[in-house]
C-alpha cells in the first residue's frame, strides 16, 4: 500500500475557487500569453485547434471577465492575447502551484500510512464533469416550492438563465440571491432554432438568443456554437439532418432552447 500522495497533485490544486480551471487550461493560457497565437499555443500543450478554442471559450464563460481575446490587424493579420485578467490568473495559479508543491512534500512525510482506498475515493470525488457548457452566474432570485426550487441566474455577461433543482440540492448549495454558481448544460440537451424566438409562446423557460460563431459537421452530427450578447458561448449538438434543415451559417441569429430542469448547478466559490 503506497503512502505517496503526489499523484493527487492534479486534484488538490483544483479547489472550487479556481472555477474548474485545470492545469492544462492554465498551460494553454500561459502559451497564448507567450506566443500570441492560438495555433502555436494549442500545439505547445498538445491540443487540436478546435480543442484549444473550446477550452478558451469554457474558460471565458467561467471567468468574471474574459481571460482571452482575439486581436485584429497588424502585420500578421491579428492573433490571440491574454487579457490583464488572464495574465493575473496565470500568475496566481503558478504561485499557488509552488505552494502546493511544498505542501505535498510535507504531506508525504507526515502521512506515511495513508490508506490507498482513501486516495482512490479522493480521486473519484474530484472527478470533472463531462457537461460541455459550463457557465458562471450569480443568483438573482429564488422561488421555493414544496419539492423544487426555481433559481434565476445572471451570467457573467448579463444573459439570464433559469434552473429548477430540488429543495435538498438548493440547501446543500446554499442557494440565495448573490451566491455565485456554475450552470452545467450538456450540449445534447439544447434545441436550436433559427432566428430570435425569445418572445415566442413556448413553454421552454430558457430561450437564449445568440450569433452563430462556428459550425462543425460530420456524417452523423453537427456541433453549433452560439455567442451570447454578454460574451458567453453555448455549444449544441444536433443530428446532421437537423443541422442542415436549420440552414444556419456563421453570423446568423439563432436561439438555444432548453428546460430549466436541464440545468445542473454547482458551487463556484
Amino acid at each position: 500500500m503506497t503512502s505517496d500522495v503526489s499523484h493527487l497533485e492534479g486534484q488538490l490544486h483544483l479547489g472550487p475557487r479556481q472555477g474548474g480551471i485545470g492545469a492544462r487550461r492554465i498551460a494553454l493560457l500561459e502559451a497564448i500569453g507567450q506566443t500570441g497565437s492560438i495555433t502555436a499555443a494549442a500545439k505547445a500543450v498538445g491540443l487540436s485547434y478546435k480543442g484549444a478554442w473550446d477550452a478558451v471559450n469554457a474558460a471565458n464563460n467561467l471567468a468574471d471577465t474574459p481571460l482571452v481575446e482575439r486581436t485584429t490587424g497588424g502585420a500578421g493579420g491579428g492573433g490571440t492575447r491574454l487579457t490583464e485578467r488572464g495574465q493575473r490568473l496565470v500568475a496566481t495559479y503558478r504561485a499557488a502551484e509552488a505552494e502546493q508543491q511544498r505542501f505535498l512534500a510535507q504531506l508525504n512525510r507526515r502521512l506515511a500510512h495513508l490508506a490507498g482506498d482513501d486516495l482512490n475515493l479522493m480521486e473519484r470525488l474530484a472527478m470533472q464533469t463531462s457537461a460541455r457548457n459550463q457557465l458562471l452566474g450569480r443568483v438573482t432570485a429564488v422561488k421555493r416550492g414544496t419539492v423544487n426550487v426555481e433559481v434565476d441566474l445572471e451570467l457573467a455577461g448579463g444573459d439570464p438563465l433559469a434552473a429548477v433543482i430540488t429543495q435538498t440540492s438548493a440547501d446543500n448549495l446554499g442557494v440565495e440571491p448573490g451566491v455565485t454558481l456554475t450552470a452545467l448544460i450538456k450540449a445534447s440537451w439544447l434545441i436550436l432554432a433559427a432566428g430570435d424566438l425569445s418572445s415566442s409562446g413556448l413553454s421552454t423557460r430558457n430561450r437564449l438568443v445568440g450569433t452563430v460563431e462556428s459550425i462543425t459537421s460530420d456524417e452523423v452530427a453537427a456541433e453549433i456554437t452560439l455567442r451570447l450578447p454578454g460574451g458567453a458561448r453555448l455549444a449544441a449538438v444536433v443530428t446532421r439532418e437537423s443541422g442542415d434543415a436549420l440552414g444556419l451559417s456563421e453570423g446568423d441569429t439563432a436561439t438555444a432552447l432548453f428546460k430549466a430542469s436541464s440545468v445542473i448547478l454547482a458551487q463556484s466559490d
